[in-house]
């Protein structure tokens, strides 16, 4: 095996155990982790398929869910940078709802 497909391997067993250290640190946290990037890559999927008219009003709730979802765990990993991020995501997006509602 090359170098380059020895760094490969090496790269995947590292990420495979990093997701396995994670799921073994927190389940709860990695399910829910898991879960709002299904959210998140779901309403970026139908919001790309149903432009230029996609059904914000369906998907800025579930959009809000998996910021709200992320938020906890960021929260739960002492990561204020993520934290910050995903509350400032979710608040702008119950903003954008709140205008489609009114």
């Amino acid at each position: 095996m090359s170098d380059c497909q020895h760094n490969r391997v090496d790269i995947f067993l590292n990420s495979f155990s990093w997701i396995k250290d994670d799921w073994q640190s927190n389940k709860f946290r990695f399910v829910i982790e898991v879960l709002a990037w299904l959210i998140s890559i779901g309403c970026s999927v139908i919001m790309a398929i149903t432009v230029p008219n996609p059904q914000l009003v369906s998907l800025y709730p579930l959009w809000i869910t998996g910021c709200a979802m992320y938020a906890w765990a960021a929260y739960s990993r002492k990561s204020f940078g993520m934290l910050a991020n995903y509350l400032l995501l979710a608040t702008i997006d119950s903003v954008g709802l709140l205008r489609i509602i009114n």
